[in-house]
Formats: C-alpha cells, structure tokens, sequence
C-alpha cells in the first residue's frame, strides 16, 4: 500500500468528517475525490490542481468576489452589482476620506427592516482587498497564480496564505454572511483543509 494511498484516504476521511452530506467541498461529490481517491496513481500535480479547482467554489462564490472586484468599487448581491451607494476602495481599502466602509459597515452583522437589503455586513476589519488581488472577470488559474505571487499577495508564503484562508474571522465571514446572503460553499474549516491538501501536493495551478 503506497504512501500516496494512504495520504489521500486519510485527507478524504478529514474531509468526510468535516463537511457530511455536503455537496460543495464535500468528497463525495467534490473534484479532488473524483481524482484524488479513484487512481492513486495519478500525478501529485493533477491532485493539486484538482484540489484548488474544488477550493476555487469558495473563492469564486459572490461572498468572496464582492470584496475582491475588478475595479476599485467593491460590489453587492449574489448578481455582484456595484455597491450602493457607489464607493471607491480609498488608498487604503477602507474607503475614501470622510465616509469610510465602517461608517455603514460596524463589527457585525446587523439585521434590517426593508425589502430591498436583509441586513448590512459587518466585521471589525471591514474592507476591500488590495487591488492586487482583484479576482472579478479571472480564471481559477489566474487566480491560482495571483494568491502565489509574493508581489502581488503582499508577501505572504504558501503558510501564511493557508493560515489565512483557514482562520482569519475576516475570510470566515463568508460562512456567516447575514441575512439575505447565501453563504459560501462548506465551511471554513473544509476550506482550510483543501487549501492546505492543495499545498501540500506542491500548490499547482490550473491552465489558463
């Protein structure tokens, strides 16, 4: 029995047990066990880009996207249209001089009484990505290679970048999203994993 046997049933086990009765980021129907757990002999490189392809429903869902647009604007709903009012992301991300995002946005979620918005997202870190990380309008591939680039994912390592995606509370909102929203696939901790999964089998990229 080879060690590539017995690594990919252990992270398929983790995962089963993380995410039951899950189809998004679940291994029952998921990408990475189509081709992770039927051919244990396949390369390490279509293993990861197979995991990431699965991670990327994640950060490919409007809950992700929304924050990380084409243009300096972050945008709104699950049809991802430009946030109203218009905004512009600032120097910082945080919103232009005088109406920054935490003048509408507090530290959590808060439910309102309307037709048109369910409730205003907050966190204590409300705010836009860098525009270096602008993922609106990208393949799962340019956005692979985006989230390695040192120059462009402000000189995070591979580490770094699983610890993010795996507890920082700010990526964690999209599981927690507020009323009105439908929250991303899984869950934070599945995400985690398969980041992690996609790492360990050498962080490769879709083409593309």
């Amino acid at each position: 029995m080879t060690r590539d046997f017995l690594h990919a049933v252990a992270s398929l086990a983790v995962l089963c047990t993380v995410v039951p009765g899950v189809i998004a980021l679940n291994v029952v129907s998921s990408t990475a066990d189509q081709t992770a757990a039927t051919d244990v002999q396949q390369p390490a490189h279509e293993r990861s880009v197979a995991l990431f392809l699965d991670a990327a429903r994640v950060i490919e869902s409007p809950r992700c996207m929304n924050c990380h647009p084409a243009t300096r604007s972050p945008t709104q709903g699950e049809a991802m249209r430009l946030h109203t009012p218009p905004i512009d992301a600032g120097s910082e991300g945080h919103g232009p001089l005088g109406l920054n995002c935490n003048t509408c946005h507090g530290s959590e979620n808060v439910s309102t009484i309307g037709i048109d918005i369910a409730s205003i997202p907050g966190h204590p870190h409300w705010m836009l990505a860098p525009a270096s990380m602008s993922w609106q309008g990208k393949t799962p591939g340019e956005i692979c290679r985006q989230i390695k680039d040192l120059t462009r994912n402000g000189g995070r390592t591979l580490e770094q970048i699983h610890e993010h995606m795996a507890k920082d509370s700010l990526v964690g909102w999209a599981w927690n999203p507020g009323d009105g929203r439908e929250p991303a696939p899984g869950s934070q901790e599945a995400f985690g994993i398969l980041v992690g999964e996609w790492i360990a089998t050498g962080a490769a990229c879709p083409e593309g």
